[in-house]
């Protein structure tokens, strides 16, 4: 059996920088002609320079024969300017910008504090048609981490939505009943990204055997009646729900340490896996507008014109792949087997 697919893109994308950017990359240009790349580096990518600067070094990775084009993104801060925000939109390779809470996730200690103080640059987004892709958690200690991101949709993402009515809103990777429901509900132009991850595991994942650090991430997986949810949503043909994979690579020893970094890494089997969860569902035929259509869409880009084709046959996931320097990157289903194969 065989799948043709328009190229897809994926919307949510981990690249690291230097070994591991120059070890992961091939995995997604194989796969997505684009993908929107996080900012969160050491330290972030905060201004067009150094989104240019970032840009230049993706390429420079990027093994001969390969098409890909990274879309980059800023960083935003608690001082992130109107001009910073006007400088972005006319640079022509920088397409959003990304809304950390502060300590949220894995390098976001630079993040928004409080989403007052990014309100002038949010205003700017608003009026030049940029973007806001937001990690929806808040970072009370007092929250349950299984609440966090139903809480985050209540306390700042709703009156953010009412306040900014035009602003292009993206809630990335969607992990409760309540975010695909946001998504629904939300005036304005809103969208949310689903990762494969959350599509295929609930939380029971984390524990199944014992401790498993390769599927911890932030946010953190969800009990079966969510992921259910966030099937629907991904397979229903709605053009709000988009791909984005989220994929986080991490060198094994950062992940099975006493305290293990957040993230799981799907570069390397993405369309596949997704493939799988269609499958599943019974909703094949709805693969390709959810991983190739409703993206560019959204985004105002024009749909790709090449193709990819899956072959319905197995194949073994590597235990690791290197990240160099001598450290190892475990993948999702290390060992284990995927159903459908990218054809050459």
């Amino acid at each position: 059996m065989q799948l043709t697919l328009t190229r897809p893109d994926d919307w949510h994308l981990h690249l690291r920088d230097g070994a591991a950017l120059a070890a992961v990359l091939p995995h997604t240009a194989e796969r997505f002609a684009r993908a929107i790349v996080m900012p969160n580096l050491k330290p972030p990518v905060r201004t067009v320079a150094d989104a240019a600067a970032y840009r230049a070094r993706i390429l420079a990775a990027l093994p001969p024969g390969l098409a890909f084009e990274p879309l980059m993104t800023l960083y935003l801060t608690d001082h992130t300017t109107p001009e910073e925000i006007a400088a972005a939109r006319a640079s022509g390779f920088v397409h959003a910008v990304k809304y950390y809470p502060a300590g949220a996730t894995t390098h976001a200690e630079a993040g928004v504090t409080a989403v007052q103080r990014a309100y002038p640059a949010i205003e700017a987004m608003q009026e030049l048609g940029v973007p806001l892709l937001v990690h929806g958690e808040v970072t009370d200690p007092e929250v349950d981490v299984f609440d966090r991101e139903a809480v985050f949709i209540e306390r700042v993402l709703m009156p953010l939505r009412l306040r900014f009515p035009r602003l292009k809103l993206v809630l990335e990777h969607i992990t409760t009943r309540e975010g695909v429901e946001f998504v629904r509900s939300a005036p304005g132009p809103t969208a949310g990204t689903l990762t494969v991850h959350h599509l295929l595991l609930n939380r029971n994942a984390l524990f199944r055997g014992g401790l498993r650090p390769h599927h911890y991430c932030l946010p953190v997986l969800k009990r079966e009646p969510h992921r259910l949810a966030l099937v629907e949503a991904a397979t229903s043909g709605d053009p709000r729900f988009f791909l984005g994979t989220d994929s986080a690579p991490h060198a094994h020893t950062d992940k099975e340490s006493a305290c293990g970094c957040a993230g799981i890494y799907t570069a390397h089997a993405a369309i596949e896996l997704y493939a799988e969860v269609f499958e599943q569902a019974g909703a094949l035929d709805r693969l390709e507008a959810f991983a190739s259509f409703h993206g560019p869409d959204f985004y105002g880009l024009p749909r790709n014109s090449a193709r990819i084709t899956l072959t319905r046959e197995p194949w073994r996931v590597p235990a690791a792949y290197d990240l160099g320097h001598g450290r190892r990157l475990i993948p999702l289903r290390a060992g284990e087997t995927v159903a459908w194969r990218l054809g050459a």
